[in-house]
């Protein structure tokens, strides 16, 4: 990858971030916030871990921002029956309904993102995947 390829790919994730967060915060949440509901509302129950990876998000802003979430009854935390030491996130009826709005938002900049990439945008997305697969495997070359 050149480095042009690079600078474009983080001016790309930038400005997809902003407009993101800007439909996310007038539908009155944020893209974290988007994210950790959008995962349990799909998987149910998850660890803290979990949920910190797939909101990109370190444990200690993870841990502060799910107290808010669970203040505003969007998600609560249980024990795990399998495991009394772990402790797992749920969305809760509040945070499926606001869930419900955000991802109309969230429709709302992926339709732009359709509109400019037309039928490339899938070619796109196995790109970005089969990228990310691979700067995430143990396995990829590092020279």
């Amino acid at each position: 990858m050149s480095d042009e390829s690079l600078r474009l790919l983080s001016i790309v994730e930038r400005a997809a971030t902003q407009r993101l967060d800007d439909a996310l915060r007038a539908a009155g949440a944020d893209i974290d916030q988007w994210r950790i509901l959008s995962l349990l509302a799909e998987r149910g129950g998850c660890p803290m871990n979990v949920v910190a990876e797939h909101a990109l998000l370190l444990a200690p802003k993870l841990s502060k921002l799910v107290d808010r979430m669970v203040s505003a009854n969007l998600v609560l935390r249980r024990v795990d029956d399998e495991d009394r030491r772990r402790v797992l996130v749920f969305a809760t009826a509040r945070g499926r309904k606001a869930l419900a709005g955000w991802d109309i938002a969230a429709a709302g900049v992926q339709e732009q993102f359709q509109e400019i990439l037309g039928p490339d945008k899938v070619a796109l997305d196995e790109l970005l995947r089969r990228l990310s697969h691979g700067l995430r495997s143990s396995d990829a070359p590092t020279g």
